[in-house]
């Protein structure tokens, strides 16, 4: 049953694809990441993975605003990747693979910061994507998790295959305490888009 939600919600972004950077869409993410660079704190260099990475915005602010900066866009959708690499302005410092944020295809302590911008909400099992960031962060590195806290007056919506989630800072906090990540902070950076920055401890 997970295997077909996978493939359905696939199938669904793909369709998206050709046409998710519109005008609003685009407009939305600019203020979205200008407001998250802000809280940004990375070493020079850094490795960093942005897991639901679409096409590939965030990833291409990032490596001009850091210029030791390499990083790997995964995404579930083949064609999100598609145009992810078409408008890669960084190769070969960035590069975008499949890969699903419940068994991700990365070695453990991978990854100095993993970066996952309103995509949580589609995760069938948000515990193992916890788990997954936490395996392949170095001691040390930081999850940024933003994400809408609530939508409407429902904490779930039937938007795509599976519907949509959303979570509280405190139910945040369970995910991350159960994946050993410890909490720093919680900032609103749009309306109901909550910035939820964790840690992971020394090991």
């Amino acid at each position: 049953m997970s295997e077909e939600i996978f493939e359905k919600k696939a199938s669904f972004f793909d369709r998206w694809a050709p046409n998710y950077d519109i005008i609003f869409t685009t407009i939305f993410y600019q203020s979205l990441h200008k407001r998250l660079l802000s809280y940004i704190n990375l070493p020079h260099p850094s490795f960093v993975l942005d897991l639901g990475c679409g096409t590939g915005r965030l990833l291409n602010r990032l490596a001009k605003n850091f210029p030791n900066l390499q990083g790997i866009g995964a995404d579930l959708s083949p064609q999100m990747l598609k145009q992810a690499r078409a408008t890669n302005q960084h190769h070969p410092r960035l590069i975008f693979t499949q890969g699903n944020a419940e068994s991700l295809p990365f070695a453990n302590n991978q990854f100095d910061a993993v970066f996952n911008t309103i995509s949580f909400l589609h995760y069938p099992n948000p515990q193992k994507v916890f788990r997954e960031v936490s395996r392949i962060l170095k001691p040390q590195g930081k999850f940024y998790l933003v994400d809408y806290t609530r939508l409407y007056s429902s904490n779930s919506v039937p938007f795509s295959p599976g519907g949509i989630q959303f979570y509280s800072p405190e139910k945040r906090e369970e995910f991350a305490n159960s994946a050993e990540l410890k909490t720093e902070n919680h900032y609103y950076l749009l309306g109901q888009v909550l910035l939820s920055i964790f840690a992971k401890n020394w090991s």
